[in-house]
């Protein structure tokens, strides 16, 4: 039987793709987000793939709702064999211009909402002692960067949360798998419709991926849960490793870089805002899975090869956090 997939945040962007890669091989993919109208067109990209696709509008920063969709998912196609948490919300501003009901906002959904999937999930994959939950984290959730306070103290919460579920697991000697794939900057439509204070039009740090890669990454780790996280890009890998060698170097280049690296004047702001309304309400609101920077993202991660070799992992690693410690320290360094 084809395995059944339950993806939030499946209307735009990682969740998108993810559902698009799973729909090509042929599961039963279960779509969740607020976005309708993204939802409607991932639904015939999943069928188009060779997928079955279900429909379930939900917030999934409401817990109720999001026990109503697996209701519905195991009505429609049997057990949930895993179990994806990607749906997100954020506010891109400095921390004092953030108001007390987007920070709360970005909270409910970016980290309680994998808390309420990762229950919903855990209520079923428990008694029938199978199932994978894979938590789509970032390496923001592990060294921030200014203008996102909000996203990345919810990030780094479900590494916490995630990190001791997984340990609960491990003690009960259950064989329901939970892990995280960390990810890069992505280009998705979050840039598009993310509440937004700067003057310019919000960017992902470079280097950008595209979702497709994400995706990939996704589906690894729940080919393979039994590792705590996996790292997806050169550069989440470049940027966890320095900031445990270097993170005070780390504190000074993104004190320097890390506000003019995540906007641009290449790209008009678009006015769009998600925060507590979706966007892409009706099919022609749709903006799939790519945001607007195509032209400079990477399709292709050389991280991808090496996850399947941990000692070519450990060995790209060290080159990399060679280069990235090379290069902070080059770039705090007083010049002329």
């Amino acid at each position: 039987m084809p395995p059944t997939v339950v993806i939030t945040g499946a209307s735009a962007g990682i969740g998108r793709a993810t559902a698009r890669l799973y729909g090509g091989r042929g599961a039963n993919v279960v779509l969740v987000a607020r976005g309708e109208g993204g939802l409607s067109n991932a639904a015939d990209e999943v069928a188009v793939l060779g997928g079955r696709p279900l429909v379930q509008p939900a917030d999934v920063a409401d817990p109720a709702q999001v026990e109503a969709v697996a209701e519905a998912a195991e009505k429609e196609f049997g057990p949930i064999d895993l179990w994806v948490n990607c749906a997100f919300a954020s506010v891109f501003a400095p921390f004092d211009e953030i108001a007390p009901e987007e920070f709360r906002r970005t909270t409910e959904t970016t980290y309680l909402g994998f808390v309420n999937g990762t229950r919903t999930a855990l209520k079923r994959m428990l008694p029938r002692d199978r199932g994978t939950i894979v938590q789509v984290g970032s390496a923001l959730g592990e060294r921030s960067i200014p203008l996102q306070s909000a996203y990345c103290g919810a990030k780094h919460a479900i590494n916490g949360f995630t990190s001791s579920v997984r340990l609960e697991l491990l003690h009960r000697g259950s064989n329901v798998h939970i892990t995280v794939a960390q990810m890069p900057g992505v280009n998705t439509p979050q840039f598009n419709w993310v509440r937004s204070r700067l003057d310019k039009h919000p960017m992902p740090v470079p280097p950008i991926y595209q979702p497709e890669v994400a995706a990939r990454g996704v589906a690894y780790a729940a080919d393979h849960p039994r590792r705590k996280q996996y790292y997806v890009g050169a550069s989440t890998v470049a940027t966890l490793w320095a900031n445990r060698l270097a993170p005070a170097l780390l504190d000074r280049y993104l004190a320097r870089t890390g506000f003019g690296s995540q906007e641009t004047d290449s790209v008009p702001p678009t006015g769009l805002d998600n925060l507590f309304e979706p966007a892409d309400r009706a099919p022609e609101d749709d903006q799939g899975a790519h945001g607007a920077f195509d032209d400079k993202a990477h399709g292709r991660s050389w991280e991808e090869a090496l996850a399947r070799h941990p000692a070519a992992t450990a060995l790209g690693a060290g080159v990399a956090v060679l280069g990235a410690v090379r290069g902070i320290r080059h770039l705090t360094s007083p010049h002329p």
